[in-house]
């Protein structure tokens, strides 16, 4: 049962070829099998899940279902789960119980999903491997002496590795679609304001956006079309009609106009993903689609605009964390300014500090305006190149990723070449617009072939124009159905 996909397990639930019950039993045995090589999970839920699965066989057998009733899936550790641990992989939160339910959360089961554990993060989602984590690194199934991507490398991992259909996630500067990439799935990035941030525990708030990690664009459309609309608990959510992201998969793609950053195309990228990318591009221009090269002169600015952007934001966004209301405090406190330090000093790791000071220096009286007021100037810049761009195509491709998977622990000691990483990526965070990662193709690593992702981004709240695009893609191609064979 876990070699298919959510659309066939709903349609298999639908046909009563099995329950929900066995469903979910299935993937529990299977995160049970497995999760102690790849340490893709934080909380496992057996209870709560097949209580779930049992009230979703109900409806079905009723006969008022929904698409989504009796699918198991797992929540990125981020999402406030009432009743249940949500740690945002840190020490900081490493016991809280959330007294409510993220909006995300609510409305994937009110949609019928079956919620099956909470996946392994990024300590506060900062960081690109999935390495920061208080509670241990994740592996990438496909190889497991290298990084599956962060920040939401657990989500990417349990369903790479089929220990659940789908998962949600979030993207700040990459976070679903470089893991997508370099786990083989298929990662989208809404547009920001699209879904709700309510109950998603805040990085970056003008940057932070939930999305989905899936085998197949299909999929990826059936759990958007739950998990997008207006949430009034949200200042940020936009209020506009809801989209069914499903009826247009199959339309055509002749005389779309698909363009191609030159700047995506530079020394960062390494030969091995270039190839493969270049080949998904042709096979577009197959499909009916015209390629057209474009330039984005401001791209370039993406890395340093976001590592002050965000930063700043956390820093902010963190400073609740003092060791007084709840989540981490230290023992023994000598007086109010030893609780303050010694809590957050203890309760943070490493990449959270650097940049919790990285974003109040910049946030400073005396450096605000040379680098936080710069940074918001660069943003409307690089805005600005994907609006003109918009105007002449309808979509742009390149790659998600600069490289393969790398090593766990590579990178651990150097921070600006993992920052690198998102290079493609942030940008399209930095707009606002919505982004995927498709599999494209695999290429030759130390043991064994990886996976290399195509990015796809959109004109604003243009999801289901990508979802087709990568539908259409996935029809033709079988990248998107490869496993990892030690995970098979």
């Amino acid at each position: 049962m876990h070699t298919k996909t959510i659309a066939e397990l709903s349609r298999g639930l639908k046909a009563k070829e099995f329950s929900s019950v066995e469903l979910t039993q299935h993937f529990l045995d299977r995160i049970e099998k497995h999760n102690s090589e790849l340490n893709a999970f934080i909380t496992v839920t057996p209870e709560h899940a097949l209580k779930q699965a049992q009230e979703s066989d109900a409806q079905i057998a009723a006969g008022n279902a929904s698409p989504l009733a009796g699918v198991p899936i797992a929540h990125k550790d981020i999402f406030c789960t009432q009743g249940i641990k949500t740690t945002c992989g840190s020490k900081m939160l490493e016991n809280f119980i959330s007294p409510y339910d993220a909006t995300v959360v609510t409305n994937m089961r009110e949609s019928g999903v079956v919620m099956l554990g909470k996946t392994n993060m990024d300590e506060f989602a900062m960081g690109s491997s999935n390495e920061t984590s208080y509670f241990g690194p994740v592996k990438n199934p496909w190889d497991t002496t290298k990084v599956p991507g962060g920040s939401s490398g657990g989500s990417a991992c349990a369903v790479a590795a089929r220990l659940a259909p789908g998962a949600t996630a979030t993207d700040t500067g990459g976070s679903i679609r470089q893991p997508a990439a370099l786990t083989n799935l298929t990662g989208i990035k809404p547009t920001y304001g699209n879904v709700s941030r309510y109950g998603m525990i805040a990085f970056a708030s003008s940057l932070d956006q939930a999305g989905t990690l899936t085998a197949t664009a299909e999929d990826s459309a059936l759990l958007l079309t739950a998990m997008t609309g207006f949430d009034e608990k949200d200042s940020t959510s936009i209020q506009r009609p809801a989209d069914d992201y499903i009826t247009g998969l199959n339309d055509g793609l002749e005389g779309m106009k698909i363009g191609v950053p030159v700047e995506f195309f530079d020394e960062n990228l390494s030969d091995a993903i270039a190839a493969p990318v270049k080949a998904a591009i042709a096979e577009y221009e197959k499909l009916g689609a015209k390629i057209v090269d474009i330039k984005m002169p401001h791209l370039h600015l993406s890395v340093p605009t976001y590592y002050v952007v965000a930063p700043a934001e956390c820093s902010s966004n963190l400073s609740r964390f003092d060791g007084v209301r709840y989540g981490y405090r230290c023992e023994n406190p000598k007086d109010l300014t030893d609780l303050y330090k010694r809590s957050r000093g203890e309760g943070f790791g490493d990449e959270v500090k650097r940049r919790i000071m990285t974003g109040a220096y910049v946030l400073s009286a005396g450096y605000y305006d040379a680098y936080y007021l710069q940074a918001q100037k660069a943003r409307q810049l690089i805005k600005s190149d994907f609006d003109n761009a918009f105007k002449d195509v309808d979509v742009i491709m390149g790659p998600t990723a600069p490289n393969l998977a790398f090593g766990l622990g590579e990178l651990m000691d150097d921070p600006i070449t993992m920052y690198l990483n998102d290079i493609y990526t942030i940008g399209v965070n930095l707009a606002g617009l919505p982004g995927m990662s498709i599999p494209c193709g695999f290429a030759a690593g130390n043991n064994g072939e990886l996976p290399v992702g195509l990015q796809l981004i959109g004109n604003y709240f243009a999801e289901g124009r990508l979802l087709n695009v990568a539908h259409r893609y996935q029809q033709v191609t079988d990248w998107h159905s490869r496993r990892p064979t030690a995970f098979a």
